[in-house]
């Protein structure tokens, strides 16, 4: 009866772990155009800006993260010597990961609070607190096991420690997206864009928050148990669910600016161009030199000459054009100042 209990859990594993790996192939493919767009967007290849960075970090860091693990459990051909070397791979790859979502999650929320330098201090601190537990409780008491030829870390130690990972990344997570919501929520915007804004930043971080919350508890609660089998069953949709939800943020972002770009101010100035002037001025000037011509006596000066005498020295080339120029300016000023906050999210 035990050995077909672990059986199902590790048949259980398989298909969590396949599952997770053909969702995150998915989002990847469907997410090319997104990072097609954030490297159109950057001035050189040498100057990338951080959300560009972090977009890449997170999106390769958590390719590496899935694919070390999924190696390690679906090999059959790890020796216990082989797997000592080997079985820390995945964890570091995975607290790399973490790291990179809580700075997403961090440079989000400290300009949402419009870059408050206590709040950014706050925020450095915790993050700091959050990655050396982090650390501590991932690696701490992890020892290689070898099931089939696969290689797996395990905590079977006498006091379980891993499970205490997920203890700051949840509290970490909690503080960022209540700072963030409530700063949010003091805005009192202007117009309609400009609330729809706050809208969508408030539900990404909601909804990060509570999908990757569900995701740690259940970890958390596997790694409590004594069960090695089944202590990372649930991994996989950790690795999934923070590099989707967490460049879901930064894709977010990056099309609400591109909308804010699109939407700039447009001016539209009816101004010939400095050729079309100057042709204009030479036909009006011959055309009153004919009706001088045509209509005054030999020595006779043009009638016009005492009427439109200039009353003050001009440059001999000015000439006055009756000319009416409509200046068409459409600007949207009662949202700029909260438009040109919130480009600046990342």
């Amino acid at each position: 009866m035990e050995s077909r209990f672990i059986v199902d859990s590790v048949t259980t594993e398989k298909y969590l772990r396949i599952a997770c790996m053909a969702i995150a192939c998915y989002d990847y493919i469907i997410t090319l155009p997104a990072e097609w767009r954030f490297y159109r967007s950057q001035s050189s290849i040498i100057h990338l800006s951080l959300a560009c960075v972090l977009f890449i970090l997170i999106r390769y860091v958590s390719i590496m993260t899935i694919a070390t693990s999924n190696y390690g459990f679906f090999s059959t051909t790890f020796t216990q010597q082989t797997c000592q070397k080997y079985y820390l791979v995945a964890p570091i790859f995975k607290i790399t990961q973490t790291m990179i979502s809580q700075v997403i999650l961090g440079v989000r929320t400290f300009n949402i609070a419009r870059r408050d330098k206590r709040i950014g201090i706050a925020l450095l601190l915790l993050y700091l607190f959050s990655i050396s537990g982090e650390w501590f409780a991932d690696l701490f008491h992890r020892t290689p096991a070898v099931f089939d030829g696969n290689c797996t870390p395990v905590n079977s130690a006498r006091v379980l420690s891993t499970w205490f990972y997920y203890l700051p990344v949840i509290l970490y997570d909690i503080v960022m997206v209540t700072v963030s919501t409530m700063h949010l929520l003091r805005y009192n915007p202007l117009s309609s864009r400009v609330e729809r804004l706050i809208r969508v930043l408030i539900y990404d971080g909601i909804g990060y928050f509570l999908l990757l919350s569900v995701s740690n508890v259940l970890n958390l609660v596997l790694y409590h148990t004594t069960d090695i089998e089944n202590q990372s069953a649930g991994a996989s949709i950790g690795y999934a669910v923070t590099w989707i939800m967490s460049q879901r943020i930064l894709i977010n972002i990056m099309e609400m600016t591109e909308s804010n770009a699109q939407r700039s101010e447009n001016v539209i100035l009816a101004c010939p161009p400095l050729t079309a002037r100057k042709n204009v001025m030479s036909g009006l000037r011959s055309q009153f030199e004919s009706k001088n011509h045509s209509k005054g006596s030999k020595g006779s000066k043009c009638p016009i000459d005492t009427d439109f005498r200039p009353t003050s020295p001009r440059n001999p080339n000015d000439v006055e054009l009756d000319i009416r120029v409509r200046v068409e300016r459409s600007v949207a000023v009662d949202d700029a100042n909260e438009s040109q906050h919130f480009d600046t999210i990342i």
